[in-house]
């Protein structure tokens, strides 16, 4: 089911769109500042026969950027690629006197898996009626080139979701190996450290809570036959969301004068674990509900 990458690709693209900004420094060795303004176009483009949605469409310091995510090594996907930039540019074509002039958006496509073969770039060599010849290429990014120490001193975040995906195959040994797996989870309680440290202070909290969701997500599926491992890296990156949701909520709760606003917030927060297996005993420490209101939930 791929359309979980997609979903998880787009509600970053749409709802946190400043992470895609040093991606795109990344691909296009650009140096936007992490608040440049950014405009987000419509993914929808009409054509004859049916409806082209993509990915994402940005538009920052006047120039379009258009990034697809593509979780496998689709050999079509040039054809694909200059059959959405073309959309994009006629929707964005300026009209000079009885002259068009369409930009065409600089262009990328990041890969989740990729193999020996996927290339660096996807290239079109398109031949015009006048018989002039004009190369159409877009650079392509692999998931599988950046470790977690390169993620963090990039910026790249918006990769992090993704990251459980470079050790897609070995999920299975990792299960059954004390040893895979602990390194797994040393992995991922690096990167909860570190994405803590890149976003502290209140202002930052959502972010930091969204995308632990998006990284759970992402690995709940990936491990979705392995309960241990799915279970592990839930209970390292879970953990931190819950107490940030118990504080959120018991404020919450304070400041609007509620007589049980802090009982309704143990609840919430109680049920949260519940949705990622945590133990009735770690459940009990975590809320002070009573074992009794716990087997009510």
């Amino acid at each position: 089911n791929n359309t979980i990458f997609d979903d998880v690709f787009r509600t970053m693209i749409e709802k946190m769109p400043y992470l895609a900004v040093p991606l795109i420094n990344e691909v296009f060795h650009t140096s936007y500042p992490e608040n440049v303004p950014i405009v987000q176009l419509r993914n929808e483009h009409q054509q004859e026969n049916g409806e082209i949605i993509t990915d994402s469409c940005l538009k920052i310091a006047g120039k379009l950027y258009h990034i697809e995510c593509q979780s496998v090594d689709d050999t079509t996907m040039a054809i694909r690629m200059i059959e959405y930039d073309f959309s994009i540019a006629i929707e964005n074509a300026q009209k000079q006197g009885r002259k068009y002039r369409m930009d065409f958006p600089k262009s990328c496509v990041l890969y989740l898996r990729s193999g020996k073969n996927t290339p660096d770039f996807l290239e079109i060599e398109m031949v015009l009626s006048d018989e002039k010849i004009v190369h159409y290429w877009v650079p392509t990014m692999k998931l599988e080139t950046y470790t977690r120490n390169s993620i963090f001193e990039k910026n790249l975040l918006m990769l992090l979701p993704f990251y459980i995906m470079r050790y897609e195959k070995d999920i299975h040994e990792m299960s059954e190996n004390p040893e895979m797996f602990q390194s797994l989870l040393n992995d991922y309680e690096e990167i909860r450290i570190n994405l803590e440290r890149e976003l502290s202070g209140a202002d930052k909290t959502a972010l930091y809570m969204n995308l632990n969701k998006l990284i759970i997500k992402i690995a709940d599926y990936i491990c979705r036959n392995e309960k241990t491992v799915r279970k592990g890296i839930g209970e390292i990156m879970g953990g931190r969301i819950l107490d940030l949701e118990s504080e959120r909520l018991l404020r919450t709760g304070k400041e609007q004068g509620l007589i049980q606003g802090e009982e309704k917030a143990k609840l919430d927060i109680a049920k949260r674990m519940l949705e990622r297996s945590f133990s009735l005993e770690d459940i009990q420490f975590s809320t002070g509900l009573s074992k009794k209101e716990l087997e009510k939930l």
